[in-house]
């Protein structure tokens, strides 16, 4: 990590939107339930990241493009790309996707409780077959729902199929 962290926010219709990023990458997302009014950044990463995640909020974009830090681990950097590999507006199960990807159900489930950046890297696509579901970022279940049906809700209407 090089030079001094940078914060920004977004309010959404989620919550607070806290984004952080070093010279070189986008270093974390977290969702709050509450937040206050949006923090304006002259910083690059930040200031491209605010401007994508405003365009996904609107409906006018659905993958990212930014400069993510890389994990620590090859298993890692698998699994992350395991989880951005799914479509937007749709959804895997944990087994689906552990399968397709060569690993565990459990592997994912932690990649999932691990990532650093909800949205970005799309942990929400990811549903359970049975129980309760799952999500560590803003109010949890409530969010996660909430971003499934918003990314259905901007598919075109012969593509609005989900598992959850």
């Amino acid at each position: 990590m090089n030079g001094a962290i940078a914060m920004a926010q977004l309010n959404t219709p989620i919550g607070a939107v806290i984004l952080s990023a070093d010279d070189q990458h986008l270093l974390s997302v977290k969702i709050r339930a509450n937040g206050q009014s949006a923090i304006a950044t002259g910083h690059p990463i930040l200031r491209e990241a605010l401007a994508q995640l405003e365009a996904w909020f609107s409906g006018e974009r659905t993958q990212f493009e930014l400069p993510l830090a890389p994990l620590d681990s090859l298993e890692g950097e698998k699994l992350r790309s395991a989880i951005a590999s799914i479509p937007y507006g749709e959804t895997q199960t944990y087994g689906m996707l552990a399968k397709s990807f060569g690993s565990a159900a459990q592997a994912i489930g932690q990649a999932c409780k691990t990532n650093a950046y909800p949205l970005i890297i799309p942990c929400h696509r990811v549903v359970s077959t049975n129980g309760p579901e799952y999500y560590s970022a803003g109010e949890g279940a409530r969010t996660k729902g909430w971003l499934i049906d918003f990314e259905v809700s901007h598919l075109p209407p012969d593509r609005r199929t989900r598992l959850l």
